[in-house]
């Protein structure tokens, strides 16, 4: 803990900081025993020869990140030194040190002429800054001497032997020892009493043959921690030099109402300031709770005062003033202390020449009458009445309870003064002196949580409701550790009930998951999975109807039987998630409002609707278009309509038919082909599972719900719907050239495929614009829910980008890329299509994608930003004609795909880049990744060929093949083909309309 400290009851070293680490794992506080560890764990120690490293926590330390320690032939031990201006050395100590860098001295306030002496060419002097290393010999060495008397003095087998104990310094002690112009006679002789003339006798004898050598550390700074309060407001408030790993910010860990109030070059740190608090700046807020209207002038540090202070405090005017609340035991009596002491005075200097509230003693005194023999015995040699051992502070009253007003009356005016004069004189009171040894440093730590989580929790509501980017990930994980997780849950429950927005309430939701996932400890299974189970039913199905605050509370309640263990903590997380998917998806269907349904003529029974649609590559800002990213934060997709191998890929039909019922047909790859699967439904029931996306036909069934050709639920049964409204059933047939898993688009451009021939079966039409909402609507429906890139790339022709707005309702639009003449025959030539052989294994990408966009994580919140800004590069490049940057732009996205996904990058597929990346501009996989198809973007044209040979030779890639593509400009079209042969069409009837 170090020396007693003035200013922080916990000492020098859990001094607080006013800096917040948004990439921390878990949210804390940071204290300056946190700095140093993370100074001389990733900066210091770096590179040096094993050994022990001993550091005083008494200072503030800055060192660059690469401070440029020579450790080569090193041995013995070596001091670190910082450079500072002779004017601070001389109330600090130096190193005088030789050619060689050895240390020949260590001169303490030392004269004009010494420290002259240290100075190096620029005038600075090399400072003792607390740190020295010892080498792993001197280590031993110096540990070997702790069972030799009297050195056994300082430890506590010596105490517990009966050894007087001995107080040694670690540099005029130890360290001096090997200081080359250290004589043994002056070394022994420069001790104190005949005990510690001893113990240095014994160092000497122990240490003098290991060399002592210094580094010092050019843009390093070192910051004693004094008793002086001007100098610890200074360094609170002042930012710390370039050198720093750490950032000062104005507020950390703190919830303030009105931030506008509080001036540059102030500082709150773990505070809750609620209503116009005003702080002026040069001065510090450091573990209060405080309530306006407050006004606080420069110059203070106001620390552990408690909500119930602040009506004492309003109204009373602040300024250069330090006045703490100190949570006190007295044997088992634990009771608060209130003290209050000026910006400029001293703590040890003699009443006589001292101040008290920033003015002579003498005029404190006349002004609120109190009497020397008030504060000090009158034994009290005059020399040692000083701030320090004057008893100015009540502790307890005989009659009345004690408050911050009992310390603050001695700022009054004279008037005000007499008042209190009497209440204060019958008061117990005590010295700073005296409560030092009586400080409860555990019920003030305790307190500084408390306040932590408090303000925390005002933080999750801010975040939450105010829609920031800021990730409430670390908080929830020192919940857990610290035992507040369930005050927290309690505050998630309380924003998503109240606060009117699904997608608000959708990531509080997403909040808990994470509560209870951290809960489970890394045990219990995988936090991805089903999340169907019975007990969460009848909260899902509030939800589902709208009732958010009701559902919220059903899923509050049914939360409490699940916290026993890990398994059922990761499954509860499981359920939450679900629910959080429930209010995305109403979130999402806010985009029906741009579907648009028209009338068209309605075909004849038995003839055929047929749509046939390209497949499409995501050249740049895939993952941005994903809800809740694409509402949240905004989204942009570069895309290309294609054909593989000459052809589109992807396509459906439908007909009306005689008999009421729906016929669902998946065919091979073609409109030829033999039917896979059929399905026949004749009752609604069997449209039931169309939210199952494995269960058989169950995008087809929700594409029948979301045109509305079918009303579900519904009291009217299947056969009468269709029999009224279309005089007979539906027949649907879907083909895919593609493999399952192509990373090309293929379930949502069959959906829009799909959509657009059911609704001209059924004698309705719409716009691109409106299958495009549609789709997202159908997967929403069906519970895959995706974005809306992949129907944007195979229903809009050529190449594109699609963007939506951060904002609801969600509206996706879309511009045609312009580009030069000839380009188009110029990205044929260039680009192809690469099959890994390896099916893509995505099933928890989507999952974990939204997961960590729901924590905030800084890395998903960075690439999400980076998605955006790479698509509009890349429509840029593609509008100029440029290859090259367009591969540079693959070559990101993917990079940013692979943030977005760790794990989407096979083995075998990372080979095959390897093997491809000198032959072309840029290279991606297609969708997710995870395997599907790779497309290329050659620097030569034409080199489907020579790229085979290259994979040909390549080891470990399994079955590849590659493909052409082309640019699709024509798009899709829906057209009336007629009837077929075999259902006896008639002559004429055949024609496309």
């Amino acid at each position: 803990m170090g020396r007693d400290f003035s200013f922080d009851d916990c000492g020098r070293a859990f001094t607080c900081l006013p800096v917040e680490e948004p990439g921390a794992l878990a949210e804390a506080l940071v204290c300056n025993l946190d700095s140093l560890l993370g100074t001389m764990t990733h900066r210091l120690c770096v590179g040096s020869p094993p050994g022990v490293w001993v550091c005083s926590t008494d200072m503030l330390l800055t060192v660059p990140s690469a401070p440029g320690i020579n450790w080569d032939g090193f041995q013995g031990v070596r001091v670190i030194a910082v450079p500072g201006s002779q004017a601070y050395a001389r109330n600090h100590g130096v190193y005088l040190t030789d050619e060689q860098g050895l240390v020949r001295n260590i001169i303490y306030k030392g004269m004009e002429t010494q420290i002259q002496q240290c100075a190096g060419p620029d005038g600075t002097v090399p400072l003792v800054c607390g740190v020295v290393f010892f080498s792993s010999d001197a280590a031993e060495q110096l540990l070997a001497t702790h069972v030799i008397p009297p050195l056994d003095a300082c430890t506590y087998m010596g105490l517990d032997s009966g050894a007087p104990p001995i107080q040694l310094s670690l540099f005029f002690d130890i360290v001096l020892c090997m200081a080359g112009g250290m004589t043994e006679e002056d070394f022994v002789k420069g001790g104190g009493d005949a005990s510690v003339r001893s113990a240095r006798s014994v160092l000497w004898r122990a240490l003098r043959a290991f060399p002592l050598s210094m580094a010092c550390i050019p843009d390093a700074s070192y910051d004693y921690m004094t008793t002086s309060a001007s100098d610890h407001i200074r360094s609170l408030t002042l930012l710390p030099g370039s050198a720093s790993h750490l950032r000062f910010c104005k507020t950390a860990h703190s919830h303030v109402d009105q931030p506008c109030l509080l001036e540059d070059g102030s500082s709150v740190t773990n505070c809750l300031l609620e209503g116009a608090v005003r702080l002026a700046a040069g001065s510090v807020i450091q573990h209060c709770h405080l309530q306006g209207p407050l006004e606080i002038g420069p110059g203070c540090l106001l620390s552990g005062l408690a909500a119930g202070s602040s009506p004492a405090l309003q109204g009373c005017p602040l300024r250069d003033v330090v006045l703490q609340g100190h949570h006190v035991r007295l044997r088992d009596l634990p009771c608060r202390v209130f003290t209050l002491t000026g910006r400029l005075d001293d703590w040890q200097s003699p009443a006589e020449e001292a101040t008290y509230l920033n003015v002579p003693w003498a005029e404190f005194f006349h002004r609120t009458g109190i009497r020397e023999g008030d504060l000090w015995d009158a034994e009290t040699p005059r020399r040692s009445r000083c701030l320090l051992s004057a008893r100015l502070f009540p502790v307890l009253h005989a009659c009345e309870a004690l408050g911050l007003e009992d310390v603050l009356w001695l700022l009054a005016p004279a008037a005000v003064a007499g008042e209190r004069l009497a209440r204060w004189r019958t008061a117990w009171r005590m010295s700073w002196q005296e409560l030092l040894p009586c400080l409860d440093k555990a019920a003030e730590l305790g307190a500084r949580r408390a306040l932590f989580f408090l303000q925390g929790q005002r933080k999750v509501r801010r975040v939450l409701l105010g829609r920031r980017d800021s990730s409430l990930l670390p908080l929830a994980r020192s919940a857990v550790h610290e035992g507040y997780h369930e005050a927290v849950l309690g505050t998630l429950d309380e924003v998503a009930s109240t606060a009117g927005d699904a997608g608000v309430a959708a990531r509080a939701l997403a909040c808990i998951a994470d509560i209870l996932g951290c809960m489970a400890r890394g045990e219990g299974g995988l936090r991805s999975g089903p999340a169907a189970n019975r007990e969460w039913a009848s909260a899902f199905r509030r939800l589902e109807s709208g009732d958010i605050a009701g559902g919220v509370r059903e899923l509050a309640a049914e939360r409490q039987k699940w916290m026993s263990r890990p398994a059922l903590l990761v499954r509860a997380a499981r359920h939450y998630e679900g629910a959080e998917q429930i209010l995305v998806r109403q979130a999402v269907m806010s985009s029906c409002q741009f579907v648009t349904v028209g009338q068209a003529e309605l075909p004849p029974l038995w003839h055929w609707v047929e749509v046939a649609c390209p497949a499409r590559l995501d050249l740049s800002g895939g993952w941005s278009d994903t809800p809740p990213i694409t509402y949240e934060h905004g989204g942009a997709v570069v895309d290309v309509a294609v054909l593989v191998d000459g052809c589109r890929p992807i396509g459906a039909r439908v007909r009306r038919i005689g008999e009421p019922e729906l016929r669902l047909v998946s065919l091979g790859g073609t409109p030829r082909s033999e039917a896979v699967a059929e399905l026949v439904c004749r009752e609604l029931e069997h449209l039931q599972d169309y939210c199952q996306p494995h269960a058989p036909g169950a995008l087809l069934k929700a594409a029948f719900i979301c045109t509305q050709v079918v009303q579900f639920p519904s009291q009217k049964p299947l056969r009468a719907q269709l029999m009224e409204s279309f005089g007979g059933g539906f027949e649907v047939h879907t083909w895919s050239k593609l493999p399952h898993g192509s990373g090309l688009g293929t379930s949502s451009i069959l959906a829009g495929a799909v959509m657009a021939s059911l609704y001209r079966a059924a004698g309705k039409a719409a716009s691109t614009e409106s299958l495009i909402h549609a789709v997202l609507h159908l997967e929403q429906r069906l519970t895959t829910g995706g974005g809306w890139q992949d129907q944007v790339g195979g229903l809009v022709p050529g190449i594109k980008i699609g963007r939506s707005k951060a904002q609801l309702p969600l509206r996706v639009e879309v511009e045609k890329i312009p580009v030069p003449d000839g380009f188009i025959q110029t990205l044929n030539d260039h680009l192809l299509l690469v099959y890994t052989g390896k099916t893509r294994l995505a099933r928890n990408l989507l999952q974990d994608v939204v997961r960590n966009w729901y924590a905030r994580l800084p890395s998903a919140v960075r690439n999400a930003d980076a998605l955006v800004s790479n698509a509009e590069e890349c429509a840029q490049a593609l509008r100029q004609g440029n290859l090259p940057l367009v591969g540079k732009c693959l070559d990101r996205y993917w990079q940013q795909k692979k943030c977005m996904a760790p794990g989407c990058e096979p083995l075998a597929v990372g080979r095959m880049m390897d093997a491809l990346r000198p032959y072309v501009y840029g290279q991606c996989l297609a969708g997710a990744g995870g395997g599907g198809f790779l497309y290329v973007l050659t620097k030569a044209p034409r080199q489907k060929e020579a790229l085979h040979q290259i994979l040909a030779k390549t080891e470990g890639l399994g079955n590849f093949s590659i493909h052409s593509i082309e640019v699709d400009t024509g798009g899709f079209a829906v057209e009336v083909v007629g009837r077929d042969p075999k259902d006896g069409a008639h002559p004429g009837e055949d024609m496309a309309v």
